[in-house]
């Protein structure tokens, strides 16, 4: 298996490859942009997935979080929390993942966090692109109403729009594997 250094440039190069449009686009925000970062192109590829594994879990370690589980809103933070779950798995670390549905159910369970998530539970929050936050802060507030403990926030992604600041000033760490001026440059 290719060392970090090496994995974090397949993941820039898979980004700028399948992940980064150019053109005029509307973000979730509402804020215009002529760069458009759709994520789920790499964290969904088979060769995105297996760097996304090795680098998140390498990034919560070298932040010194120990969660017992990760996950985040669906369906931008499933492919990455999945990806990093299954690397753990390899590696004899078992860090469990799941989803934090926008709503709750309404039927079956109602569970709003689906997977095997327990209350009690030490979380890294996941997240493919951070723009301004949002996505985060909605799943901090269902995992720490469902019992869950939050270490902290990390993404794929950070567009470098104020959501970083956003989610630190809720108190939360935040680490990113990369940076959107990185892939542009």
């Amino acid at each position: 298996m290719a060392n970090s250094t090496d994995n974090m440039a397949i993941l820039k190069q898979l980004l700028v490859e399948k992940s980064v449009k150019r053109g005029s686009f509307i973000l979730a925000s509402g804020k215009q942009s002529d760069v458009y970062v759709d994520a789920r192109l790499t964290t969904m590829s088979p060769e995105g997935m297996l760097v996304i594994g090795s680098l998140g879990l390498s990034a919560i370690s070298g932040f010194g979080w120990k969660p017992d589980s990760i996950g985040g809103l669906t369906m931008g933070a499933d492919p990455v929390a999945f990806a990093i779950s299954h690397t753990s798995a390899l590696q004899q670390t078992p860090i469990r993942a799941f989803s934090v549905r926008k709503e709750a159910k309404t039927h079956g369970t109602g569970n709003r966090i689906e997977g095997p998530f327990q209350k009690g539970d030490r979380v890294v929050v996941i997240e493919d692109v951070i723009t301004t936050g949002k996505s985060a802060l909605q799943a901090i507030d269902a995992i720490e109403a469902s019992g869950g403990r939050i270490l902290g926030v990390l993404a794929v992604v950070d567009r470098q729009d104020g959501g970083r600041e956003a989610i630190r000033t809720r108190g939360y760490d935040v680490t990113t594997l990369t940076t959107i001026a990185e892939l542009i440059t």
